[in-house]
Parts: C-alpha cells; sequence; structure tokens
C-alpha cells in the first residue's frame, strides 16, 4: 500500500484538526465561587445520520478515497493492458506500453516532498481526481479520432503521473488527519477499500466491455481490432463520471490534512532531504541484500500479471484458453481477486502467530511454486470454466499468502531508521520497478517461447526469489 514519504521519525500527526478535537477543554484550576450564570437552554442531539456525514468523518472519506486510488492504479497499469490487446495490439507492444505507466508509481518518492510543500494535502486530492476524471473522459473522446493510439499512450503517461500524485496527497491526509489509534482502527477498512478497486476495474468493466462489445455493439467476441473501440469507450466514460464524483463527494467530506511539522519550506529543502534520505538508506547494514529482496522477491510474479490474462482471452489456436472479456473479467479479476484477498487476511494470521523469520521462506514458496498452475493450463488448455478458475483462483490465494510477508519484512527491517517512512516507499519503489522492467520485457519473450515454453520460464525465474529471501538479513525485532 502506498504511504506518504520523506517525513523523518520524529514527525508526528498533527491532530488538531477542527473536525476531532474539542474546541474548549475543561480547565484544572478550582472556580472562584460565583454566582452561576444560568444554563443555556438545551439543544437536541444530532442526529446519527447527521454525525456521519460530519465533514472529515473517516468513515466517508477513507474508503472512497482508498478505493479511488486503487482504480485509477488499475486502469492505468493493469486494464490498459487488456484493452491494448483487445484493439489488436500484440502482446509484446500491449504489455511494454502498460508496464510503462507503472513507472511514475516507481519514482513518486521522488516528488512526494514538493506536494507536502504547497497548498492542503486535500487540494491536491481533488486536483487530482478532477484532472484523472476530465482526463478518462478525454481518453474516451479522443479513441474517436483518426491515429487515436499515439495519443492514448500520451495521456495515459499523463495520467500516471498525476495518479501517483493523487495517492501521494490521499496518504498525507490518511496519516495527518488521523491519530495512531485511529489510524489503527482503520487500516482494515483502508486496505479492503484499496482491494475493491481491482475488483471493480478488472472485474466488473472489464467484464462490461465484453458484454457491450457482444451483446449491445453486436460485434464478435473472440476478434480483436478497432471494433472494440466503442465498448471501452463507454469503458473510460463510466471511470470519468466515477472519479469526478468521487472528487465532489472528497469536496463535501474530506479533512485537509495537516502539514508535517518538518515539512521542506523550499525547493533546496526538499532537495536536501531527498538526499539525506537516500544516504542514510545505502547506510543500512545488509542494504544490498535487502535491496535485492525488494526487486527480486516477486520476479516471477512481474512475469505473469500481464501475461496471465492475455493467455486467458488468446484463442485456442493460439495456445490460449480463449476465454471472452466478460469470462476474464469473471475469473481473473473477480474470484482471482477475492482469493488474493482471502489469502492475504490468512497469511497476515499465520506471520501473527509465528512470527516472521520462521515464516518468510514459507511465504516465498507460497509466492512462487503455486505459477506451476499456468504451466500446467497451457500444456493441457481446459475447457473447463471449473478448472480455470480453480488454476487462478489457487495461484491467486497463495500469492495473497505469500505477498504479506514482503509487505512486513519492508516495515520491520528495510524502512527502520531516520526517514521510515521514505525508506519504505524506497522498498515498494523497488517492487514496482521489478514489475515495470519484467512487465515490458514479458509480451515479447512470450511471443518469442510461445505460451508453454513461457510458463516454463516463469517457473525457473522464480530461483532469485528463492535465493534473495534465504539470504534476506534480519536485524531488527519483529515489530520493532
Amino acid at each position: 500500500m502506498p504511504h506518504l514519504a520523506f517525513a523523518p521519525d520524529d514527525i508526528k500527526s498533527n491532530e488538531n484538526n477542527e473536525d476531532d478535537t474539542m474546541q474548549t477543554a475543561p480547565s484544572t484550576i478550582e472556580p472562584k465561587q460565583q454566582e452561576q450564570p444560568a444554563a443555556p437552554p438545551s439543544t437536541p442531539p444530532r442526529s446519527l445520520w447527521r454525525s456521519m456525514l460530519s465533514r472529515g468523518t473517516p468513515l466517508l472519506w477513507v474508503p472512497s478515497g482508498y478505493f479511488t486510488m486503487a482504480l485509477t492504479y488499475v486502469m492505468l497499469t493493469s486494464v490498459t493492458a487488456i484493452m491494448f490487446k483487445n484493439l489488436g495490439m500484440d502482446n509484446g507492444q500491449a504489455a511494454q506500453y502498460a508496464s510503462y505507466l507503472i513507472l511514475a508509481y516507481t519514482i513518486k518518492p521522488l516528488f512526494a516532498p514538493f506536494v507536502e510543500m504547497y497548498r492542503t494535502k486535500k487540494f491536491f486530492v481533488l486536483c487530482a481526481q478532477l484532472s484523472i476524471g476530465l482526463g478518462f473522459g478525454g481518453v474516451a473522446l479522443a479513441m474517436a479520432l483518426p491515429g487515436y493510439m499515439a495519443l492514448l499512450v500520451f495521456l495515459f503517461g499523463v495520467l500516471s503521473l498525476i495518479g501517483a500524485t493523487q495517492d501521494i496527497a490521499s496518504d498525507g491526509v490518511y496519516v495527518t488527519s488521523l491519530d495512531a489509534r485511529t489510524q489503527s482502527l482503520y487500516c482494515g477498512i483502508q486496505s479492503l477499500s484499496w482491494n475493491v478497486g481491482p475488483i471493480v476495474a478488472s472485474g466488473a468493466l472489464v467484464y462490461l466491455s465484453g458484454w457491450l462489445h457482444s451483446h449491445y455493439f453486436h460485434h464478435q467476441a473472440g476478434v480483436f481490432g478497432p471494433q472494440w473501440i466503442d465498448a471501452w469507450r463507454i469503458i473510460f466514460f463510466i471511470v470519468a463520471g466515477i472519479t469526478v464524483l468521487m472528487a465532489l463527494w472528497h469536496l463535501r467530506v474530506m479533512p485537509d490534512g495537516a502539514k508535517a511539522e518538518n515539512a521542506p519550506a523550499s525547493v533546496a529543502e526538499a532537495a536536501f532531504i531527498l538526499k539525506d534520505s537516500f544516504v542514510t538508506f545505502f547506510q543500512k547494514r545488509d542494504v544490498w541484500l535487502m535491496v535485492s529482496f525488494a526487486f527480486l522477491f516477486r520476479l516471477s510474479i512481474g512475469l505473469l500479471e500481464k501475461i496471465g490474462p492475455f493467455f486467458m482471452v488468446d484463442p485456442v489456436a493460439q495456445g490460449g484458453l480463449g476465454l471472452s472479456n466478460e469470462m476474464l473479467g469473471l475469473v481473473y479479476g473477480t474470484y482471482g481477486l477475492i482469493a488474493v484477498l482471502l489469502g492475504s487476511l490468512l497469511g497476515g494470521l499465520f506471520v501473527a502467530k509465528r512470527g516472521l523469520p520462521a515464516t518468510l521462506f514459507l511465504l516465498c514458496c507460497a509466492v512462487n511454486i503455486p505459477n506451476v498452475t499456468f504451466l500446467l493450463m497451457s500444456i493441457y488448455q481446459p475447457h473447463s470454466l471449473v478448472v480455470i478458475s480453480a488454476g487462478v483462483a489457487v495461484e491467486k490465494f497463495f500469492f495473497g499468502f505469500g505477498s504479506v510477508g514482503f509487505m512486513i519484512y519492508l516495515m520491520q527491517q528495510l524502512a527502520p531508521g531516520k526517514y521510515t517512512t521514505t525508506h519504505y516507499a524506497f522498498g515498494t519503489g523497488l517492487m514496482g520497478l521489478c514489475m515495470m522492467v519484467t512487465g515490458v520485457v514479458s509480451g515479447h519473450l512470450q511471443q518469442m517461447l510461445g505460451y508453454v515454453s513461457y510458463f516454463g520460464f516463469v517457473m525457473i525465474a522464480t530461483l532469485p526469489s528463492f535465493l534473495v529471501t534465504w539470504f534476506a538479513p534480519f536485524h531488527h525485532k519483529d515489530g520493532a
């Protein structure tokens, strides 16, 4: 999960926001004995509904804020790959262009301090969400133009930068508007809300694109090309509408967010903090082992991320499973993501019970070994939707189960120090860099090797993950 970067460890959240503090406090000085004024007439208590709609109530803006972040991210980095594929791109180009859009999210720690310098965090959230909504609307309009593809790639690149800014500002509102106890209370809601975004984007919207293409526009489902434009234009208009509505909602309910006490006051100061955070990061003991772990732990997953959906929709004659977008949205985007959520929950309980040092290698096995389901499906090319769904669910469940260990390792071993939040962002940035690099090359490799040999290569690519996990250093106690 993305977090606000570039706050030193000693920065405390400003908890004196107008919506979660008392405006007056009882005095500790004994009052003089004097005649008390008459009590004002009592006012009826606020209704529960009005209290729920009061400005800044976390239950109103935390779920919607993180859902909007996830919707933007998944639409840009995953759903675009399926759209490119539908529009007739080969696997190499479709995976490459979609993977480049991860770059802005990978480097967001580099421009996070500049968001901290100006206006309020809510201001950046609202500007980003309105811009994203207008941008997706622009994408839908641009698809009607001749030679639209170059313009689409440009617009998606701009939207990825804005989306990364939205992440920084939204995390900032969360961290600075809620005290530590409230942050803990809403942590589960935050994570669940973020995970609803992929289900809506990769599940419901991909399903809808297929339904529109086949049943509304009456095109043939298994044929890729420009005839898919009509369906995807509607999808992007829907995403634009959702994002603008979320911006209007957050205008009403989201708090401003407080400035960190040590927020940079100038560009020079921001640059100094950036430099110092890098210097202290690379001074950590065994830092290169931890960097290798952060980059390589999900190597095989990066090779599967874009190619898995392509394998599902490619014709059987080309080595795929021949699913429609509707079935892809149901199997991969719904059943698969629900399995990820369940696996993440159980993985967290497993680590909490046995501790990370004792479980990290088992969690690595959980992430990597079930990738064999794709190799088996590519060999036997099952026609049964139940078998395909089971194969995807198994891989996704164990991915969710094992990935918990990766995030906890970054929090407990890589991040601690002067710039804890920043160094955690560096770790997730290294993971994002791995996802981008593997995604860029994955489609080209698959075209060279074919699906069976490619998924065999993915299994070989699990070896670096096992090695870096085996040698991952533990210099801090659990939870330290």
